[in-house]
Protein backbone atom coordinates (compact mmCIF):
# COMPACT_ATOMS: atom_id res chain seq x y z
CA UNK A 1 0.00 0.00 0.00
CA UNK A 2 1.42 3.37 -0.99
CA UNK A 3 0.59 6.09 1.52
CA UNK A 4 1.87 9.64 1.07
CA UNK A 5 2.47 11.64 4.22
CA UNK A 6 4.50 14.54 2.85
CA UNK A 7 3.33 17.99 1.88
CA UNK A 8 2.49 17.18 -1.72
CA UNK A 9 -1.21 17.51 -0.95
CA UNK A 10 -0.81 20.97 0.53
CA UNK A 11 1.59 22.72 -1.81
CA UNK A 12 1.93 26.48 -1.80
CA UNK A 13 -0.26 26.67 -4.89
CA UNK A 14 -3.03 24.61 -3.29
CA UNK A 15 -2.84 26.61 -0.06
CA UNK A 16 -3.19 29.85 -1.99
CA UNK A 17 -6.11 28.34 -3.86
CA UNK A 18 -7.85 27.50 -0.59
CA UNK A 19 -7.26 30.98 0.85
CA UNK A 20 -8.40 32.78 -2.27
CA UNK A 21 -10.82 30.13 -3.50
CA UNK A 22 -14.54 29.94 -3.67
CA UNK A 23 -15.06 28.54 -0.16
CA UNK A 24 -13.05 31.31 1.49
CA UNK A 25 -14.85 34.04 -0.44
CA UNK A 26 -18.19 32.42 0.37
CA UNK A 27 -17.41 32.21 4.10
CA UNK A 28 -16.39 35.89 4.05
CA UNK A 29 -19.73 36.83 2.47
CA UNK A 30 -21.63 34.74 5.05
CA UNK A 31 -19.68 36.47 7.86
CA UNK A 32 -20.75 39.84 6.45
CA UNK A 33 -24.38 38.60 6.32
CA UNK A 34 -24.24 37.53 9.98
CA UNK A 35 -22.70 40.88 10.97
CA UNK A 36 -25.47 42.68 9.09
CA UNK A 37 -28.15 40.58 10.83
CA UNK A 38 -26.68 41.41 14.25
CA UNK A 39 -26.54 45.11 13.37
CA UNK A 40 -30.14 44.97 12.18
CA UNK A 41 -31.15 43.29 15.45
CA UNK A 42 -29.44 46.02 17.45
CA UNK A 43 -31.25 48.67 15.43
CA UNK A 44 -34.57 46.92 16.10
CA UNK A 45 -33.86 47.11 19.83
CA UNK A 46 -34.81 50.78 19.64
CA UNK A 47 -38.36 49.55 19.19
CA UNK A 48 -38.03 46.83 21.81
CA UNK A 49 -41.45 47.03 23.45
CA UNK A 50 -43.70 46.08 20.54
CA UNK A 51 -41.04 43.99 18.78
CA UNK A 52 -40.58 41.86 21.92
CA UNK A 53 -44.31 41.25 22.04
CA UNK A 54 -44.49 40.33 18.36
CA UNK A 55 -41.54 37.91 18.39
CA UNK A 56 -42.61 36.30 21.65
CA UNK A 57 -46.02 35.64 20.13
CA UNK A 58 -44.36 34.16 17.03
CA UNK A 59 -42.27 31.93 19.30
CA UNK A 60 -45.33 30.65 21.17
CA UNK A 61 -47.13 29.88 17.91
CA UNK A 62 -44.10 27.99 16.59
CA UNK A 63 -43.80 25.96 19.82
CA UNK A 64 -47.48 24.96 19.57
CA UNK A 65 -46.96 24.06 15.91
CA UNK A 66 -43.93 21.90 16.78
CA UNK A 67 -45.81 20.07 19.55
CA UNK A 68 -48.57 19.11 17.11
CA UNK A 69 -46.29 18.39 14.13
CA UNK A 70 -45.43 14.82 13.13
CA UNK A 71 -41.70 15.40 13.53
CA UNK A 72 -38.67 13.68 15.03
CA UNK A 73 -38.90 14.24 18.79
CA UNK A 74 -35.23 15.18 19.27
CA UNK A 75 -35.42 17.71 16.46
CA UNK A 76 -38.57 19.25 17.96
CA UNK A 77 -37.00 19.41 21.43
CA UNK A 78 -33.93 21.20 20.07
CA UNK A 79 -36.02 23.97 18.53
CA UNK A 80 -38.25 24.31 21.58
CA UNK A 81 -35.12 24.80 23.73
CA UNK A 82 -33.73 27.35 21.24
CA UNK A 83 -37.00 29.29 21.26
CA UNK A 84 -37.14 29.17 25.07
CA UNK A 85 -33.64 30.59 25.46
CA UNK A 86 -33.95 33.06 22.57
CA UNK A 87 -37.56 34.27 22.82
CA UNK A 88 -36.80 37.34 20.74
CA UNK A 89 -35.48 35.53 17.66
CA UNK A 90 -36.01 31.78 18.26
CA UNK A 91 -39.39 31.55 16.55
CA UNK A 92 -38.22 33.52 13.52
CA UNK A 93 -35.06 31.37 13.33
CA UNK A 94 -37.22 28.27 13.05
CA UNK A 95 -39.36 29.82 10.32
CA UNK A 96 -36.22 30.74 8.38
CA UNK A 97 -33.99 27.72 9.00
CA UNK A 98 -35.92 24.99 10.81
CA UNK A 99 -37.96 23.34 8.07
CA UNK A 100 -36.18 20.09 7.21
CA UNK A 101 -37.90 19.74 3.85
CA UNK A 102 -36.06 21.10 0.79
CA UNK A 103 -37.09 24.27 -0.96
CA UNK A 104 -40.30 24.19 -2.99
CA UNK A 105 -38.30 24.51 -6.21
CA UNK A 106 -36.12 21.49 -5.37
CA UNK A 107 -39.12 19.40 -4.32
CA UNK A 108 -41.01 20.29 -7.49
CA UNK A 109 -38.10 19.26 -9.73
CA UNK A 110 -37.39 15.95 -8.02
CA UNK A 111 -40.98 14.92 -7.33
CA UNK A 112 -41.94 15.56 -10.96
CA UNK A 113 -39.27 13.20 -12.30
CA UNK A 114 -39.92 10.61 -9.59
CA UNK A 115 -43.64 10.52 -10.42
CA UNK A 116 -42.92 10.27 -14.15
CA UNK A 117 -40.76 7.15 -13.70
CA UNK A 118 -42.33 5.63 -10.61
CA UNK A 119 -43.70 2.72 -12.63
CA UNK A 120 -40.13 1.58 -13.35
CA UNK A 121 -39.68 0.92 -9.61
CA UNK A 122 -43.05 -0.71 -8.99
CA UNK A 123 -42.13 -4.18 -10.16
CA UNK A 124 -43.93 -6.93 -8.27
CA UNK A 125 -41.51 -9.71 -7.40
CA UNK A 126 -43.05 -11.60 -4.45
CA UNK A 127 -41.60 -14.87 -5.74
CA UNK A 128 -38.06 -13.85 -4.78
CA UNK A 129 -39.09 -13.65 -1.11
CA UNK A 130 -40.73 -17.06 -0.82
CA UNK A 131 -37.65 -18.62 0.81
CA UNK A 132 -36.90 -15.63 3.06
CA UNK A 133 -37.57 -15.78 6.81
CA UNK A 134 -40.99 -14.08 7.27
CA UNK A 135 -39.82 -11.32 9.64
CA UNK A 136 -37.01 -10.28 7.30
CA UNK A 137 -39.37 -10.47 4.33
CA UNK A 138 -41.40 -7.77 6.06
CA UNK A 139 -38.39 -5.45 5.96
CA UNK A 140 -38.15 -6.02 2.23
CA UNK A 141 -41.88 -5.46 1.85
CA UNK A 142 -41.55 -2.12 3.69
CA UNK A 143 -39.00 -0.92 1.12
CA UNK A 144 -41.14 -2.15 -1.76
CA UNK A 145 -44.22 -0.33 -0.46
CA UNK A 146 -42.61 2.92 0.66
CA UNK A 147 -40.09 3.34 -2.16
CA UNK A 148 -41.22 1.61 -4.17
CA UNK A 149 -37.94 -0.32 -4.40
CA UNK A 150 -38.04 -3.83 -5.92
CA UNK A 151 -36.14 -6.80 -4.55
CA UNK A 152 -33.94 -8.80 -6.94
CA UNK A 153 -33.02 -12.46 -6.78
CA UNK A 154 -30.70 -12.43 -9.82
CA UNK A 155 -27.85 -10.21 -8.65
CA UNK A 156 -24.28 -11.22 -7.79
CA UNK A 157 -22.52 -9.07 -5.19
CA UNK A 158 -18.93 -8.44 -4.17
CA UNK A 159 -17.96 -6.71 -0.91
CA UNK A 160 -14.91 -4.47 -0.46
CA UNK A 161 -13.55 -3.84 3.03
CA UNK A 162 -11.36 -0.91 1.92
CA UNK A 163 -11.62 1.72 -0.80
CA UNK A 164 -8.48 0.71 -2.66
CA UNK A 165 -9.96 -2.73 -3.34
CA UNK A 166 -13.10 -1.12 -4.72
CA UNK A 167 -11.14 1.10 -7.09
CA UNK A 168 -9.10 -1.91 -8.23
CA UNK A 169 -12.39 -3.30 -9.59
CA UNK A 170 -14.09 -0.03 -10.59
CA UNK A 171 -11.28 1.26 -12.80
CA UNK A 172 -11.23 -1.83 -15.09
CA UNK A 173 -15.04 -1.65 -15.24
CA UNK A 174 -14.78 1.96 -16.41
CA UNK A 175 -12.18 0.92 -18.99
CA UNK A 176 -14.58 -1.71 -20.34
CA UNK A 177 -17.53 0.69 -20.83
CA UNK A 178 -19.09 0.59 -24.30
CA UNK A 179 -22.29 2.63 -23.96
CA UNK A 180 -22.57 4.77 -20.82
CA UNK A 181 -20.93 5.64 -17.50
CA UNK A 182 -22.99 7.30 -14.74
CA UNK A 183 -21.13 8.53 -11.64
CA UNK A 184 -22.74 10.27 -8.64
CA UNK A 185 -20.56 11.18 -5.65
CA UNK A 186 -20.71 13.51 -2.67
CA UNK A 187 -17.00 14.31 -2.98
CA UNK A 188 -14.77 14.56 -6.03
CA UNK A 189 -11.35 15.87 -5.07
CA UNK A 190 -8.32 16.60 -7.17
CA UNK A 191 -5.52 14.07 -6.76
CA UNK A 192 -3.86 11.06 -8.35
CA UNK A 193 -7.03 8.95 -8.14
CA UNK A 194 -9.26 11.55 -9.76
CA UNK A 195 -6.66 12.19 -12.47
CA UNK A 196 -6.57 8.48 -13.28
CA UNK A 197 -10.37 8.29 -13.44
CA UNK A 198 -10.66 11.55 -15.38
CA UNK A 199 -8.29 10.29 -18.09
CA UNK A 200 -10.44 7.16 -18.51
CA UNK A 201 -13.67 9.18 -18.62
CA UNK A 202 -12.24 11.62 -21.17
CA UNK A 203 -10.99 8.79 -23.36
CA UNK A 204 -14.33 6.99 -23.17
CA UNK A 205 -16.25 10.17 -23.97
CA UNK A 206 -14.00 10.57 -27.00
CA UNK A 207 -15.01 7.05 -28.10
CA UNK A 208 -18.69 8.04 -28.00
CA UNK A 209 -19.56 6.67 -24.55
CA UNK A 210 -22.24 8.71 -22.72
CA UNK A 211 -20.31 9.89 -19.64
CA UNK A 212 -22.12 11.83 -16.91
CA UNK A 213 -20.97 12.98 -13.48
CA UNK A 214 -23.07 14.30 -10.60
CA UNK A 215 -21.17 15.72 -7.63
CA UNK A 216 -22.37 17.57 -4.59
CA UNK A 217 -21.27 21.18 -4.78
CA UNK A 218 -20.77 21.55 -1.02
CA UNK A 219 -18.91 18.25 -0.70
CA UNK A 220 -16.46 19.16 -3.45
CA UNK A 221 -16.29 22.93 -3.06
CA UNK A 222 -13.02 23.08 -1.10
CA UNK A 223 -10.88 20.90 -3.35
CA UNK A 224 -12.33 20.86 -6.86
CA UNK A 225 -10.02 23.08 -8.89
CA UNK A 226 -11.24 26.16 -10.69
CA UNK A 227 -12.24 25.54 -14.25
CA UNK A 228 -12.93 21.85 -13.61
CA UNK A 229 -16.43 21.96 -15.10
CA UNK A 230 -15.05 23.63 -18.23
CA UNK A 231 -12.32 21.00 -18.45
CA UNK A 232 -14.90 18.22 -18.10
CA UNK A 233 -17.14 19.78 -20.74
CA UNK A 234 -14.23 20.12 -23.16
CA UNK A 235 -13.54 16.41 -22.66
CA UNK A 236 -17.15 15.56 -23.51
CA UNK A 237 -18.11 14.69 -19.91
CA UNK A 238 -21.49 16.09 -18.89
CA UNK A 239 -21.73 17.30 -15.28
CA UNK A 240 -24.27 18.33 -12.68
CA UNK A 241 -23.28 20.18 -9.50
CA UNK A 242 -26.07 19.37 -7.05
CA UNK A 243 -27.55 22.27 -5.04
CA UNK A 244 -24.83 24.85 -5.82
CA UNK A 245 -23.33 26.30 -2.68
CA UNK A 246 -24.37 29.94 -2.29
CA UNK A 247 -23.22 32.54 0.24
CA UNK A 248 -26.54 32.51 2.10
CA UNK A 249 -27.32 31.87 5.76
CA UNK A 250 -30.01 29.29 4.95
CA UNK A 251 -30.96 25.73 5.86
CA UNK A 252 -31.50 25.10 2.13
CA UNK A 253 -27.74 24.56 1.97
CA UNK A 254 -28.14 21.59 4.37
CA UNK A 255 -29.77 19.41 1.72
CA UNK A 256 -26.87 17.63 0.07
CA UNK A 257 -26.53 14.73 -2.36
CA UNK A 258 -24.60 12.30 -0.15
CA UNK A 259 -25.16 9.30 -2.46
CA UNK A 260 -22.35 7.28 -4.04
CA UNK A 261 -23.38 5.53 -7.24
CA UNK A 262 -21.46 4.19 -10.23
CA UNK A 263 -23.28 2.48 -13.11
CA UNK A 264 -21.44 1.10 -16.14
CA UNK A 265 -23.44 0.07 -19.21
CA UNK A 266 -26.39 -0.98 -17.05
CA UNK A 267 -24.62 -4.22 -16.16
CA UNK A 268 -22.49 -3.20 -13.14
CA UNK A 269 -23.24 -0.87 -10.22
CA UNK A 270 -21.34 0.24 -7.12
CA UNK A 271 -22.42 1.88 -3.88
CA UNK A 272 -21.03 2.34 -0.36
CA UNK A 273 -19.19 4.99 1.59
CA UNK A 274 -16.29 5.55 -0.83
CA UNK A 275 -15.90 8.93 -2.56
CA UNK A 276 -13.46 9.87 -5.32
CA UNK A 277 -10.50 11.28 -3.39
CA UNK A 278 -7.01 10.00 -2.61
CA UNK A 279 -7.65 9.42 1.10
CA UNK A 280 -10.48 6.99 0.29
CA UNK A 281 -7.97 4.77 -1.54
CA UNK A 282 -5.28 5.30 1.14
CA UNK A 283 -3.05 7.09 -1.33
CA UNK A 284 -2.92 9.95 1.15
CA UNK A 285 -2.94 9.51 4.95
CA UNK A 286 -5.24 12.31 5.98
CA UNK A 287 -6.47 10.78 9.25
CA UNK A 288 -4.40 7.62 9.48
CA UNK A 289 -5.66 4.53 7.66
CA UNK A 290 -9.01 5.22 5.96
CA UNK A 291 -11.43 2.36 6.57
CA UNK A 292 -14.41 2.26 4.23
CA UNK A 293 -16.72 -0.30 2.63
CA UNK A 294 -18.43 -0.70 -0.74
CA UNK A 295 -20.50 -3.12 -2.78
CA UNK A 296 -20.31 -4.17 -6.43
CA UNK A 297 -23.42 -5.61 -8.11
CA UNK A 298 -24.03 -7.44 -11.38
CA UNK A 299 -27.61 -8.33 -12.29
CA UNK A 300 -31.11 -6.90 -12.16
CA UNK A 301 -30.45 -4.67 -9.12
CA UNK A 302 -28.31 -2.44 -11.35
CA UNK A 303 -31.54 -1.11 -12.88
CA UNK A 304 -32.57 0.48 -9.58
CA UNK A 305 -29.33 2.45 -9.34
CA UNK A 306 -29.68 3.46 -12.99
CA UNK A 307 -33.14 4.90 -12.31
CA UNK A 308 -31.89 6.66 -9.16
CA UNK A 309 -29.13 8.37 -11.16
CA UNK A 310 -31.30 9.29 -14.12
CA UNK A 311 -34.02 10.75 -11.88
CA UNK A 312 -31.50 13.05 -10.19
CA UNK A 313 -29.97 14.00 -13.55
CA UNK A 314 -33.26 14.68 -15.34
CA UNK A 315 -34.60 16.75 -12.45
CA UNK A 316 -31.97 19.39 -13.30
CA UNK A 317 -30.83 18.54 -16.84
CA UNK A 318 -33.92 17.18 -18.65
CA UNK A 319 -32.33 14.86 -21.17
CA UNK A 320 -34.58 11.87 -21.73
CA UNK A 321 -38.16 10.98 -20.85
CA UNK A 322 -37.69 7.32 -21.74
CA UNK A 323 -35.18 5.28 -19.72
CA UNK A 324 -35.78 2.00 -21.56
CA UNK A 325 -32.48 2.00 -23.45
CA UNK A 326 -30.59 2.08 -20.14
CA UNK A 327 -32.52 -0.73 -18.41
CA UNK A 328 -32.70 -4.50 -18.65
CA UNK A 329 -29.10 -4.71 -19.83
CA UNK A 330 -27.73 -6.95 -17.08
CA UNK A 331 -25.98 -10.10 -18.29
CA UNK A 332 -27.63 -13.22 -16.81
CA UNK A 333 -25.41 -14.77 -14.12
CA UNK A 334 -23.38 -17.78 -15.24
CA UNK A 335 -24.18 -19.64 -12.00
CA UNK A 336 -27.08 -19.84 -9.60
CA UNK A 337 -27.40 -16.72 -7.47
CA UNK A 338 -28.44 -16.93 -3.84
CA UNK A 339 -30.09 -14.25 -1.76
CA UNK A 340 -31.85 -10.95 -2.31
CA UNK A 341 -30.42 -7.53 -3.22
CA UNK A 342 -32.72 -4.53 -2.74
CA UNK A 343 -31.26 -1.10 -3.55
CA UNK A 344 -33.03 1.93 -2.06
CA UNK A 345 -32.68 5.66 -1.75
CA UNK A 346 -33.85 8.05 0.96
CA UNK A 347 -34.50 11.77 0.72
CA UNK A 348 -35.88 14.69 2.72
CA UNK A 349 -38.68 15.14 0.17
CA UNK A 350 -41.18 13.37 2.40
CA UNK A 351 -41.71 12.67 6.10
CA UNK A 352 -40.76 9.00 5.76
CA UNK A 353 -37.43 8.36 7.54
CA UNK A 354 -36.83 5.33 5.37
CA UNK A 355 -33.10 4.81 5.98
CA UNK A 356 -33.45 5.10 9.76
CA UNK A 357 -36.45 2.77 9.71
CA UNK A 358 -34.44 0.09 7.92
CA UNK A 359 -31.79 0.32 10.66
CA UNK A 360 -34.46 0.24 13.40
CA UNK A 361 -36.17 -2.74 11.79
CA UNK A 362 -32.94 -4.73 11.67
CA UNK A 363 -32.40 -4.07 15.40
CA UNK A 364 -35.96 -5.06 16.22
CA UNK A 365 -35.68 -8.47 14.52
CA UNK A 366 -32.15 -9.35 15.67
CA UNK A 367 -31.84 -12.57 17.67
CA UNK A 368 -28.10 -13.16 18.03
CA UNK A 369 -26.00 -10.19 16.93
CA UNK A 370 -25.88 -6.83 15.13
CA UNK A 371 -22.51 -5.37 14.12
CA UNK A 372 -22.48 -1.73 13.03
CA UNK A 373 -19.93 0.54 11.31
CA UNK A 374 -20.59 4.29 11.51
CA UNK A 375 -18.25 7.30 11.40
CA UNK A 376 -20.66 9.43 13.44
CA UNK A 377 -22.92 8.37 16.31
CA UNK A 378 -25.30 11.30 16.84
CA UNK A 379 -28.58 9.52 17.40
CA UNK A 380 -32.14 10.38 18.35
CA UNK A 381 -34.10 8.83 21.22
CA UNK A 382 -35.72 6.23 18.91
CA UNK A 383 -32.37 4.88 17.74
CA UNK A 384 -30.91 4.93 21.24
CA UNK A 385 -33.92 2.99 22.55
CA UNK A 386 -33.65 0.42 19.75
CA UNK A 387 -29.94 -0.16 20.39
CA UNK A 388 -30.31 -0.46 24.16
CA UNK A 389 -33.44 -2.64 23.99
CA UNK A 390 -31.74 -5.08 21.60
CA UNK A 391 -28.76 -5.34 23.97
CA UNK A 392 -30.99 -5.76 27.02
CA UNK A 393 -32.83 -8.69 25.46
CA UNK A 394 -29.52 -10.48 24.91
CA UNK A 395 -28.52 -9.48 21.37
CA UNK A 396 -24.77 -8.95 20.90
CA UNK A 397 -24.84 -5.32 19.69
CA UNK A 398 -21.46 -3.88 18.71
CA UNK A 399 -20.68 -0.49 17.17
CA UNK A 400 -17.37 0.55 15.60
CA UNK A 401 -16.59 4.27 15.35
CA UNK A 402 -13.38 6.09 14.30
CA UNK A 403 -10.29 6.19 16.49
CA UNK A 404 -8.93 9.22 14.62
CA UNK A 405 -11.61 11.89 14.04
CA UNK A 406 -12.12 13.94 10.92
CA UNK A 407 -14.24 16.48 12.82
CA UNK A 408 -13.21 16.89 16.45
CA UNK A 409 -16.46 18.49 17.60
CA UNK A 410 -18.59 15.71 16.09
CA UNK A 411 -16.17 13.12 17.53
CA UNK A 412 -16.64 14.64 20.97
CA UNK A 413 -20.39 14.55 20.44
CA UNK A 414 -20.21 10.90 19.30
CA UNK A 415 -18.40 9.92 22.50
CA UNK A 416 -21.06 11.64 24.60
CA UNK A 417 -23.53 8.93 23.50
CA UNK A 418 -21.35 6.04 24.70
CA UNK A 419 -22.32 5.91 28.39
CA UNK A 420 -26.04 4.97 28.16
CA UNK A 421 -25.32 2.46 25.40
CA UNK A 422 -22.54 0.78 27.39
CA UNK A 423 -24.70 0.60 30.50
CA UNK A 424 -27.33 -1.29 28.50
CA UNK A 425 -24.74 -3.82 27.27
CA UNK A 426 -23.86 -2.40 23.83
CA UNK A 427 -20.17 -2.91 23.04
CA UNK A 428 -18.36 0.01 21.40
CA UNK A 429 -15.02 -0.01 19.60
CA UNK A 430 -12.85 2.78 18.20
CA UNK A 431 -10.86 1.99 15.05
CA UNK A 432 -7.40 2.93 16.29
CA UNK A 433 -5.51 2.66 12.95
CA UNK A 434 -7.33 5.73 11.67
CA UNK A 435 -10.66 7.04 10.45
CA UNK A 436 -13.59 4.67 9.90
CA UNK A 437 -15.92 6.09 7.24
CA UNK A 438 -17.92 2.90 6.57
CA UNK A 439 -21.71 2.72 6.98
CA UNK A 440 -22.98 -0.83 7.34
CA UNK A 441 -25.09 -3.18 9.44
CA UNK A 442 -24.85 -6.98 9.55
CA UNK A 443 -27.28 -9.13 11.55
CA UNK A 444 -27.57 -12.84 12.38
CA UNK A 445 -25.77 -14.04 9.21
CA UNK A 446 -28.89 -13.32 7.15
CA UNK A 447 -29.43 -9.59 6.66
CA UNK A 448 -27.08 -6.66 6.03
CA UNK A 449 -26.95 -3.11 4.67
CA UNK A 450 -24.08 -1.43 2.84
CA UNK A 451 -24.61 2.17 1.81
CA UNK A 452 -24.01 5.85 2.41
CA UNK A 453 -26.16 6.45 5.53
CA UNK A 454 -24.37 7.66 8.67
CA UNK A 455 -26.01 7.38 12.07
CA UNK A 456 -26.45 11.12 12.45
CA UNK A 457 -29.19 13.67 11.86
CA UNK A 458 -27.84 14.96 8.55
CA UNK A 459 -27.77 11.54 6.90
CA UNK A 460 -31.02 10.34 8.42
CA UNK A 461 -33.13 13.46 7.89
CA UNK A 462 -31.48 16.06 5.61
CA UNK A 463 -29.40 14.34 2.92
CA UNK A 464 -30.17 12.34 -0.20
CA UNK A 465 -28.79 8.86 0.57
CA UNK A 466 -28.72 5.35 -0.86
CA UNK A 467 -27.90 1.79 0.12
CA UNK A 468 -28.54 -1.86 -0.58
CA UNK A 469 -30.41 -4.26 1.69
CA UNK A 470 -28.95 -7.78 1.47
CA UNK A 471 -30.92 -10.85 2.55
CA UNK A 472 -29.48 -14.39 2.68
CA UNK A 473 -26.72 -13.41 0.22
CA UNK A 474 -23.31 -15.15 0.47
CA UNK A 475 -21.60 -11.75 0.71
CA UNK A 476 -23.13 -11.26 4.18
CA UNK A 477 -20.50 -13.65 5.58
CA UNK A 478 -17.77 -11.39 4.11
CA UNK A 479 -19.32 -8.37 5.84
CA UNK A 480 -19.46 -10.23 9.17
CA UNK A 481 -15.85 -11.40 8.95
CA UNK A 482 -14.70 -7.87 8.08
CA UNK A 483 -16.53 -6.57 11.15
CA UNK A 484 -14.83 -9.14 13.39
CA UNK A 485 -11.38 -8.37 11.94
CA UNK A 486 -11.96 -4.64 12.33
CA UNK A 487 -13.01 -5.01 15.97
CA UNK A 488 -9.90 -7.13 16.62
CA UNK A 489 -7.67 -4.23 15.59
CA UNK A 490 -9.77 -1.61 17.39
CA UNK A 491 -9.88 -0.54 21.02
CA UNK A 492 -12.95 -1.58 23.00
CA UNK A 493 -14.37 1.26 25.09
CA UNK A 494 -14.98 0.54 28.77
CA UNK A 495 -17.50 2.18 31.06
CA UNK A 496 -14.55 3.86 32.76
CA UNK A 497 -13.60 5.38 29.41
CA UNK A 498 -17.18 6.53 28.83
CA UNK A 499 -17.24 8.40 32.16
CA UNK A 500 -14.16 10.29 31.01
CA UNK A 501 -15.83 11.14 27.69
CA UNK A 502 -19.20 12.08 29.22
CA UNK A 503 -18.20 15.56 30.25
CA UNK A 504 -20.56 17.99 31.89
CA UNK A 505 -19.20 21.29 30.61
CA UNK A 506 -21.50 23.96 29.23
CA UNK A 507 -20.01 23.34 25.78
CA UNK A 508 -20.87 19.63 25.88
CA UNK A 509 -24.38 20.40 27.09
CA UNK A 510 -24.79 22.84 24.22
CA UNK A 511 -23.52 20.24 21.74
CA UNK A 512 -26.10 17.68 22.88
CA UNK A 513 -28.94 20.19 22.76
CA UNK A 514 -28.01 21.40 19.29
CA UNK A 515 -26.95 18.00 17.91
CA UNK A 516 -29.94 17.73 15.51
CA UNK A 517 -28.81 20.99 13.92
CA UNK A 518 -25.11 20.11 13.58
Amino acid sequence: MSVKRNGSHMSGKRFAGLVLGRMSVTMLIIAVEIFWMIAFGLWLSNYAAWINTFFTLVGLIVVCYLILKDENQSYKLTWIVVISFLPLFGGMMYLMFGNKRPSRRMRKRLERVDALHRDLMERQEPEVLTEVEPRTARTSEYLRRMGPFPAYGDTETEYFEVGERMFARLIPDLESAKDFIFLEYFIVHEGTLWQEIFEILARKAGEGVDVRLIYDDMGSVSDLPRGMRKKLAQAGIRTLAFNPFLPLVSLVMNHRDHRKIAVIDGRVAYTGGVNIADEYANRYARFGHWKDTALRMEGGAVDSFTVMFLNMWNAYHPTEADYSRYLGRAVPPTRAVQGIVQPYTDSPLDEENLAENVYLDILSQAKRYVYIFTPYLVIDSEMQSALTLAAKRGVDVRIVTPGVPDKKTVFRLTRSYYAPLLRAGVRIYEYTPGFLHAKSYVCDDRVAVVGTVNMDYRSLFLHFECGALLIDAPVIEDIKQDALRTMAESREISQKDSKKYSRSSLFDLLLRILSPML
